[in-house]
């Protein structure tokens, strides 16, 4: 077996091919089919079950049926009451992974995998800068509209990827973000205003870089859309590019160093990440 470091590298280089087809219904499907059996073999209704752990009836259904997600808690305490000899409290790290939709986890694989990561926003506040009360807005937003287990799924994910910041050894991070994603007041004037506050905070990080891309520039490098490029510490890298439907690994070398090409040149375009931080605070007293 190759060895790996802490990135999640193998010597092989870094492992960005991914299963085709999502499985998390399939886990959540046998994690419920688990807790139905555990609760018949103790002899326990439904409603039984649900007083015992602080749910509904209705609740503990979903869960069994495979509609609803269940939360740690859930598990650890089905696990105590039904007498599972932590059976079922040991499926938390399967349903952990598969709270998140299949493109997050494949995209987070790839964060978790690189050095440097690289991304020019233009549409909104780049994911991994979100404050949960932005992207919750965002997804709230979504025609046709996502109900609310499923906004809570992309929600729960998006927030996950987030542990890049706090991961060892640091991870470079560069955003460039389009001046009307600062002032474009999603989810109203106070999740814009702690949106502001989380990006002034994050961009006072010593491996993170936040620079402003004023709509008055007449020259500009991004007029073909958002982009994210990730390096990794075998020198590859590779372009990620997410639209309206869809979300595209781009692998080919030739294609990476486009895309390696415009987004240097969108940063020299832009505000300088101390200008930037300045425009930021502006826009916060504004808002």
């Amino acid at each position: 077996m190759a060895d790996e470091d802490n990135r999640g590298n193998t010597a092989d280089g870094p492992d960005w091919e991914f299963d085709v087809e999502d499985d998390s219904g399939a886990v959540i499907a046998a994690v419920g089919r688990q807790i139905r059996l555990w609760r018949e073999a103790a002899g326990l209704r439904a409603a039984e079950l649900g007083r015992a752990i602080g749910y509904g009836e209705n609740q503990v259904y979903k869960v069994e049926a495979g509609k609803r997600i269940p939360k740690p808690e859930f598990l650890d305490k089905a696990d105590e009451v039904l007498g599972a000899g932590g059976k079922l409290a040991a499926m938390k790290k399967d349903v952990a992974e598969a709270r998140y939709p299949k493109k997050v986890r494949d995209l987070a694989k790839l964060e978790r995998a690189a050095v440097e990561l690289g991304a020019y926003g233009n549409h909104n506040v780049h994911g991994l800068l979100q404050t949960e009360e932005y992207a919750r807005a965002l997804y709230g937003m979504r025609r046709p509209s996502f109900g609310p287990d499923e906004i809570d799924r992309h929600v729960a994910g998006r927030m996950g990827r987030q542990e890049i910041f706090e991961r060892r050894p640091l991870t470079t991070l560069t955003f460039v973000q389009e001046e009307v994603t600062i002032k474009r007041p999603l989810g109203g004037r106070m999740v814009a205003r702690r949106q502001l506050e989380r990006l002034l905070d994050i961009g006072q990080l010593r491996n993170v870089e936040i620079q402003v891309m004023p709509t008055d520039r007449e020259d500009h490098a991004g007029m073909g859309g958002q982009l994210q490029l990730l390096k990794f510490d075998d020198g590859t890298a590779v372009g990620h590019w997410e639209g309206q439907l869809t979300s595209r690994l781009i692998s080919d070398p030739k294609q990476v160093r486009i895309i390696e090409l415009r987004y240097g040149i969108i940063r020299a375009q832009a505000l300088t990440p101390r200008e930037s931080l300045a425009f930021i605070e502006k826009a916060l007293g504004e808002t």
